[in-house]
């Protein structure tokens, strides 16, 4: 995102299915000087969720909706929300995996009738959608690992306040590394992959 588009954003976009709601059997210990806080490690499983969410590349702020499923539907519906919450005289760019749900020729019927929609599909964990992707293990670590949810609401509750939270004062990821040293640890990756797999 070196050189934005004029009156366009670039927004990566994903879904996180199966968000449990789970509560624990007992309480946990409370965290008390010298010994760390506990957690049973049984669970009562309350349901699932799945989370579709869109970040601006630019500004780092996140738009999102919790759903029951995550099929060609409910894709359709989160694209008419990022529509209507995106001011409408912008190009959106979505970057997006290869998941079928994508692609689905109803999808693509919705996509021709919205010209302002341009989607790139490029593989899964490669580096722009590792955007999403972060975010989505931030909410993991921050909000969802360790909480107790006895329903399924209570857990979209904890998701949706994490969001606001983070869209009060939202920062666009900042890369550390320079492309050709991400790329220069992709080939010492591929090498070592190769060498493991004939050695």
């Amino acid at each position: 995102y070196l050189n934005p588009p004029e009156k366009a954003l670039v927004i990566s976009a994903d879904e996180k299915s199966q968000i449990q709601a789970l509560d624990r059997t007992q309480p946990g210990l409370p965290l008390i000087p010298g010994r760390c806080g506990t957690m049973t490690h049984d669970y009562k499983r309350n349901g699932t969720t799945t989370l579709f969410a869109a970040i601006d590349m630019l500004r780092g702020n996140v738009i999102a909706s919790c759903m029951p499923r995550h099929r060609h539907q409910e894709w359709i519906k989160f694209l008419k929300q990022i529509d209507a919450e995106t001011p409408g005289e912008l190009t959106l760019h979505l970057i997006v995996d290869n998941y079928a749900t994508h692609k689905h020729p109803k999808v693509k019927a919705w996509l021709k009738r919205h010209k302002r929609f341009h989607i790139h599909f490029i593989p899964t964990s490669s580096s722009w959608l590792n955007v999403i992707e972060r975010f989505f293990r931030d909410l993991d670590e921050k909000r969802v690992h360790r909480g107790v949810f006895r329903s399924v609401p209570e857990l979209i509750d904890a998701v949706m306040n994490y969001i606001a939270h983070h869209n009060s004062d939202p920062k666009p990821f900042v890369w550390r590394k320079t492309a050709a040293e991400i790329i220069e640890k992709v080939g010492r990756a591929r090498l070592a992959l190769n060498n493991a797999a004939t050695g």
